[in-house]
């Protein structure tokens, strides 16, 4: 499902150097199908740039959503060659954040905290499933290391008689060098829909 994805970024990862695309992004080309192999949510996927589909080697895969197809894309044409900082922030403290990050930009963080309601256990064992490292952070915590540049930290707050279970992603301090805010949004909603699913 690449319907988002506008073809002219099909087109320019295309025109790209592969070798400067896989340095960047610490991904690998496959020369023979013009393709890129990027892991993410501990999978191997596909961005064919020629025939503009995004596909996943594993058989066992779930689909992705939409706008994290947007997001792979964006990934290959903008990584920087930089490790991450290991300097958590909120989408509110990068650069813009607070204005974009907000109304129809609203992370939304409540499909995970609605999903695992009371039940941090459930929580644990679906960041486990998708390769999550655990964080000393909040009630619980996991780094997701969503592709080899771009980490992302889900905290989770159990919830009591008088507050909700909460929710909330962080971002290594690096994101902005790597992604505009649109796609730092793509990139969360991909996140909270794999996570939130039942």
């Amino acid at each position: 499902m690449t319907e988002l994805v506008d073809k002219i970024f099909f087109i320019r990862l295309g025109e790209q150097d592969p070798v400067d695309v896989c340095s960047r992004a610490l991904c690998s080309y496959d020369k023979a199908a013009s393709a890129y192999t990027l892991a993410t949510w501990g999978r191997p996927y596909v961005v064919n740039p020629q025939t503009t589909e995004i596909t996943c080697v594993s058989p066992d895969h779930d689909p992705l959503h939409p706008y994290f197809d947007l997001f792979l894309v964006h990934y290959l044409l903008g990584a920087q060659k930089i490790q991450p900082a290991g300097q958590w922030i909120s989408e509110k403290d990068i650069p813009g954040g607070a204005t974009f990050f907000r109304g129809p930009h609203q992370i939304p963080a409540h499909m995970i905290s609605s999903r695992f309601d009371g039940d941090i256990a459930g929580f644990k064992k679906r960041c486990k499933q998708y390769g999550g490292l655990v964080l000393n952070l909040a009630d619980a915590a996991f780094l997701l290391p969503i592709t080899p540049r771009i980490p992302v930290a889900v905290l989770y707050w159990q919830g009591d008689d008088e507050f909700p279970t909460e929710v909330k992603l962080l971002f290594d301090k690096t994101i902005d060098r790597h992604l505009a805010s649109d796609i730092i949004y793509a990139l969360a909603v991909g996140v909270c829909d794999r996570l939130g699913s039942p």
